[in-house]
């Protein structure tokens, strides 16, 4: 079961060694090797003596490094099963899927889904606390669908918090729909969300989904430069459904397309935000009439 890939030369070259192939001529020659020098005068001791040790020195070398690349785990005993048949076939099965979920996790690449998305979540910003990973920033995108939905996210929130008063920075990105936008009732439940976010320290703004690339308008979290989640299928309030991926390889194209949409200046996000708050706030005390198309003029469109 591999733990860490390969990438330098004398990883290749180990890797190759201690491929099945080499390990099995390996053993070979070292086995027929003492019985050549017992068995045939004409080969000299000492050279059967230096081949001898090559081969054992090539074994050690391959053993040390199988040991650092692949995971060693004990296997059970199915003779203290109570079934023994049945232990062994579920063995099988989970065994297979342990293995491939590894074999992603080789390759830089993780799969949960439902309530494992939200314990990952706070798994890498607790990572990326404890970590000496640079930049401490989380850059995080998020479809605005359901403003609601993130203010029920406490443990999340709260590892956002954690992070954040440890020294970490977190920018949060609302991806929103113009015609949202435009709704009395959507522009309520987005600044409450704002208001909270910033209650914890995070630096807030908004995007115009209509204006967004259909690549830029994903849900993802960017840590540091070291790791990415990508929101694939969007989860509900209890975590129910939902389907996300972690990346540890080529984080920098994220960050990139982050960047790309929070922007700089009278063109970023938070200035964005800063604009709509002007024109909206003051439409929400109560009593005051709404004005869609004024909320609207006030993203920029």
């Amino acid at each position: 079961m591999p733990n860490t890939p390969s990438h330098g030369p004398l990883d290749q070259a180990m890797k190759a060694i201690g491929s099945p192939t080499v390990g099995n001529v390996l053993a070979v020659v070292g086995l027929i090797t003492p019985f050549v020098g017992l068995f045939s005068h004409l080969v000299n001791l000492k050279v059967l003596f230096v081949v001898e040790t090559v081969v054992v020195l090539l074994l050690f070398a391959t053993l040390l490094w199988t040991r650092s690349a692949y995971l060693q785990l004990r296997r059970a005993n199915t003779k203290l099963m109570s079934d023994g048949h049945f232990f062994d076939l579920m063995r099988s099965q989970l065994e297979q899927d342990l293995i491939d979920n590894f074999g992603d996790i080789a390759d830089g690449h993780l799969q949960v889904y439902a309530t494992e998305v939200a314990r990952l979540s706070v798994m890498l910003f607790a990572t990326l606390q404890s970590s000496q990973s640079q930049p401490r920033r989380v850059l995080a995108a998020d479809l605005t669908t359901s403003p609601n939905l993130l203010t029920q996210r406490r443990e999340y929130l709260n590892a956002n918090r954690r992070f954040i008063e440890d020294g970490g920075q977190v920018n949060r990105l609302f991806i929103c729909y113009l015609a949202d936008l435009a709704r009395e009732d959507y522009a309520r439940r987005l600044l409450e969300l704002v208001d909270h976010h910033r209650s914890l320290g995070v630096t807030c703004g908004i995007a115009v989904r209509d204006r967004l690339r259909a690549d830029q308008a994903v849900d993802f979290v960017v840590f540091s430069a070291a790791a990415v989640l990508v929101e694939e299928e969007q989860g509900d309030a209890d975590y129910t459904r939902g389907r996300s991926s972690v990346y540890f390889r080529q984080v920098e194209r994220w960050t990139g397309r982050f960047e790309s949409v929070w922007g700089h200046g009278s063109a970023s996000a938070t200035f964005t935000l800063q604009g709509y708050e002007a024109a909206v706030r003051p439409m929400l005390i109560s009593g005051a009439q709404w004005d869609g198309i004024k909320a609207k003029a006030a993203t920029g469109l």
